[in-house]
């Protein structure tokens, strides 16, 4: 049985893992880099370790770093989070080698799901709809060009070895296609040493649905239904939702049985995610699998009721699954924002810097999974996402109006964020209709970036309404100072840098 766990990552995702591990009473271990010391992460652990400098290259890549510590430590299991090593097959094989429990699938998974030719013949064997397009590798561009050619524009270039947006174009355009194939594969060697592409039809109006899967190693395999994450910048994620809007009770069930067939083509074991690309008419393919838990894990454990770290460990320890496919069902809507450290009006540049203040934002369905504090400096050298904001409502109105007000209560004072961002989106028609695919951003352009600024009165009323919110949520609110001189405090509160930006 596992009794302490190493988790092999950093900020929110290593304080998630460890709260389900303190719920079942398993010992938690935290490693950090140099620019991590001060992280809330290595505070809530019962061990840390520093493991390096500030580079990942140096610190949270290097494997013999993570095992010395998991062995100076007695972790039986490490649990590498998402990113950094969670899909480094050679990672999983070493935790098998070094007699540690490896808290994910196997190698065989990974290897065969991560690389996306493999994966796309893998599908195909398993009878699960794959996009038409490039079944073997293309690392030639005249050979790109003819394939292109063959299937007909509008296509996606793709990266075979990678993910993240990264080594993607779209390709619309023959004038085009010689330098998207180009710069598709250079991108894609410089990221993941492997210039490999694969090429498929581009569907139209895209929509980004995901099923969340849980296998253990029993060959006990069940979904937990469909996350809709279709509001995508640069192909990155912004907001992921559950239910669907799209979704109807017959189509989920359709594309829920293929996840499973999907994972049980690779023999899976563990919490991963099959990615489906659907059309306007629910037309849907399948695009890539997750071999990992993902950022958006929480709308499905708010809308499911099943915690899906503790299920991994559970897996991770050989028993088998708790429940079946018909004892499982979706209540209510929940919605996750991603909340970053970085500046909407500046082409989303990363915004590092020290919090001066942070009151997280109060009242019943908010879930707030973050590893930042008041006085914390946030690091230059990761990404810049430092919370994630959940909120859970009996229907998808109720859940919008409450991020809402949540994203309003939400304080923080001292770097800019994309709080005000999020907001735009809550409210743009198309996203409240839930009628949008991932060209949201794109086709919503004038609203979540209007050119027009506020007027001084629309500023002033905005700063007094965010001043009086900041003081509802102090435990003790100190009497303003009205001395005769001194600056309108609400005013100077609400143009605050960081507090209030409209």
């Amino acid at each position: 049985m596992i009794k302490k766990v190493l988790i092999a990552n950093r900020g929110e995702i290593a304080i998630r893992v460890m709260r389900s591990c303190r719920e079942m009473g398993i010992k938690s271990v935290a490693v950090y880099s140099e620019a991590d010391r001060d992280s809330l992460h290595v505070r809530y652990a019962d061990e840390a370790y520093l493991i390096g400098p500030a580079p990942s290259s140096e610190s949270y890549l290097v494997a013999d770093k993570i095992f010395e510590v998991a062995k100076k430590s007695g972790a039986d299991a490490i649990h590498p989070g998402y990113g950094f090593l969670s899909e480094n097959a050679g990672f999983s094989d070493r935790c098998k080698e070094e007699g540690i429990i490896f808290i994910g699938p196997s190698s065989f998974a990974i290897n065969t799901m991560g690389d996306k030719i493999t994966a796309r013949q893998t599908m195909l064997k398993a009878n699960v709809p794959v996009v038409p397009g490039t079944t073997e590798p293309i690392t030639d561009t005249d050979k790109a060009i003819e394939v292109i050619k063959e299937i007909g524009l509008p296509v996606m270039i793709k990266a075979s070895a990678g993910g993240g947006g990264k080594g993607m174009r779209l390709v619309k355009k023959e004038e085009d296609i010689v330098s998207s194939v180009n710069a598709a594969r250079s991108e894609a060697k410089a990221s993941f040493a492997n210039d490999a592409v694969y090429i498929e039809k581009y569907i139209d109006s895209p929509h980004h649905i995901e099923f969340q899967i849980l296998c253990d190693n029993h060959g006990n395999c069940v979904h937990l239904f469909e996350r809709e994450c279709s509001v995508q910048r640069r192909h990155q994620k912004v907001v992921e939702e559950t239910p669907s809007p799209l979704m109807t009770p017959e189509v989920r069930a359709e594309m829920g049985r293929h996840a499973v067939m999907a994972a049980k083509a690779v023999n899976y074991s563990g919490a991963g995610t099959i990615e489906f690309i659907v059309d306007n008419d629910l037309n849907y393919y399948f695009l890539e699998m997750n071999t990992r838990l993902q950022v958006e894990h929480p709308v499905t454990e708010e809308v499911v009721g099943v915690d899906l770290v503790a299920e991994q460990i559970r897996i991770a320890n050989g028993e088998k699954l708790r429940f079946k496919q018909e004892e499982l069902s979706q209540r209510g809507h929940a919605i996750e924002v991603r909340i970053y450290a970085e500046d909407p009006e500046n082409n989303f540049m990363p915004s590092p810097g020290k919090i001066k203040t942070l009151k997280e934002p109060p009242g019943p369905g908010i879930r707030h999974d973050g590893y930042i504090y008041s006085g914390y400096e946030i690091p230059m050298h990761y990404d810049p996402m430092i919370s994630k904001m959940i909120v859970w409502a009996d229907n998808r109105k109720d859940a919008i109006n409450r991020m809402k007000r949540a994203l309003t209560s939400y304080i923080l004072a001292g770097v800019k964020t994309s709080i005000p961002f999020l907001k735009k989106v809550m409210e743009a028609p198309d996203f409240v209709e839930g009628k949008y695919s991932t060209h949201f951003i794109e086709k919503n352009q004038d609203i979540l970036h209007p050119d027009t600024d506020a007027t001084e009165e629309e500023t002033d009323l905005a700063a007094i309404s965010a001043y009086l919110d900041f003081l509802n949520q102090q435990e003790k609110a100190a009497p303003v100072s009205n001395n005769e001189g001194s600056k309108n405090p609400w005013k100077e509160f609400g143009r605050r840098k960081g507090v209030l930006r409209l």
